[in-house]
């Protein structure tokens, strides 16, 4: 089968993994499904050779993983990312299902590089890091035992994009994503200067700042913003901070 789905802008994100083992099971989980691009957040250990044993003839995808200390900086340069989560989570965004999820990787994926990120495995992400991603994901387990190994949550997600991606038509069965993105970097920099504009205008107290932030990150991430609106709702802020009272 022919598959157009560029998969070279799929990266797969483990932050704080704490069994090397699981990383050598995710990398196989990845190369089964074409998949290559793995970032690791702050790992506990690697490299490693329990990975290594794990990975199982995907040692090319350990070899090229990039280790990083935050997810923001795995984030770095992405237009979209889908993160997976089991719990609910206040001030969240709509959740996705899996298939729901692929779909959006696919359409984003033309445009640019998109990410799934997975958590740590006891903890999961925390309420932090989720809110850096755009759609938050959680498998329909069985609620009686709804816990996953990491390795199996990975095998799970890239079977179902790789199953978008291959459908008749190919990822033209999904709505295509408008041009020029807005990427990860460019819509954190504009919450920077949001919240940086209000506190100086006295909106926000820094001191005590409740969840101001939370609600904001989850009113702008209802949608995908372009860079032209970034730079627009940049240029207010900073109109704003022209004409404040000295």
């Amino acid at each position: 089968m022919n598959v157009s789905f560029p998969f070279e802008h799929v990266r797969v994100v483990l932050s704080r993994p704490s069994h090397p083992g699981n990383i050598g099971a995710a990398a196989r989980a990845m190369k089964t499904m074409g998949l290559s691009r793995l970032w690791l957040v702050s790992p506990s250990a690697f490299p490693n050779p329990v990975a290594e044993a794990r990975a199982h003839g995907a040692a090319d995808v350990l070899a090229t993983a990039q280790k990083v200390d935050t997810l923001q900086e795995a984030l770095a340069g992405t237009v979209f990312s889908a993160a997976l989560t089991a719990r609910r989570r206040d001030l969240s965004l709509p959740r996705a299902d899996p298939r729901a999820a692929a779909a959006e990787l696919v359409a984003w994926g033309g445009q640019g590089e998109v990410a799934l990120v997975f958590g740590n495995e006891t903890s999961g992400l925390t309420n932090q890091e989720l809110a850096l991603c755009a759609r938050p994901v959680t498998i329909p387990a069985n609620p009686a035992y709804s816990s996953l190994n990491l390795g199996a949550a990975v095998q799970l997600m890239c079977y179902e994009l790789r199953l978008a991606a291959t459908r008749p038509n190919g990822p033209a069965a999904f709505p295509e994503a408008p041009p020029n993105l807005a990427t990860h970097d460019e819509i954190e920099g504009f919450f920077e200067h949001l919240e940086s504009s209000i506190v100086a205008s006295g909106f926000l107290d820094a001191a005590q700042p409740r969840r101001l932030m939370a609600k904001l990150r989850r009113l702008f991430g209802r949608t995908r913003l372009e860079k032209e609106e970034i730079a627009i709702l940049r240029g207010i802020l900073a109109s704003f901070k022209d004409n404040l009272p000295r």
